[in-house]
């Protein structure tokens, strides 16, 4: 009385008609898309490269690295969070090899390791060397999306 009458042929009211296996494998697959589509991979430095993405007005964010260096080792975490941070998706980021890339390096005016250099399209924003700070490398990376 006053409710609704039973009617078996009716699916459950209960909303979990899909499995906790299928919605594990479906929210796994969101997820993967999702990280693939924010995923920025950091690529080689080449003139070519820079040129592209500034033809293209995308930001880009150059990271002279040495391996040997533990200055860029320390900046390396955030470099590379950065380039799985959705906020980022579109910042290009090349890694210049400080040891073997010497015409790029003076094409580029960098006269040391660690050295970090933001473009927003065509024009330089900002540049550092030496920082770690992740705060600050991503505010200097963030001047290349404005």
């Amino acid at each position: 009385m006053g409710g609704e009458p039973e009617n078996i042929d009716r699916p459950p009211r209960n909303r979990s008609t899909i499995s906790l296996t299928n919605r594990l494998a479906l929210a796994a697959f969101a997820l993967a898309v999702a990280a693939v589509a924010h995923a920025a991979p950091i690529q080689p430095f080449s003139i070519q490269a820079l040129q592209a993405a500034q033809a293209k007005h995308l930001p880009v964010l150059v990271d002279a690295h040495a391996d040997w260096c533990p200055t860029c080792r320390a900046q390396a975490p955030t470099i590379s969070a950065l380039s799985k941070d959705p906020a980022f998706a579109r910042l290009v980021i090349l890694k210049l090899d400080y040891d073997t890339q010497n015409a790029e390096k003076r094409a580029l005016n960098v006269r040391h390791q660690s050295t970090l250099i933001a473009f927003a399209g065509p024009r330089e924003t900002e540049r550092s060397t030496g920082v770690t700070d992740p705060a600050a490398i991503r505010a200097l990376a963030a001047t290349a999306l404005r």
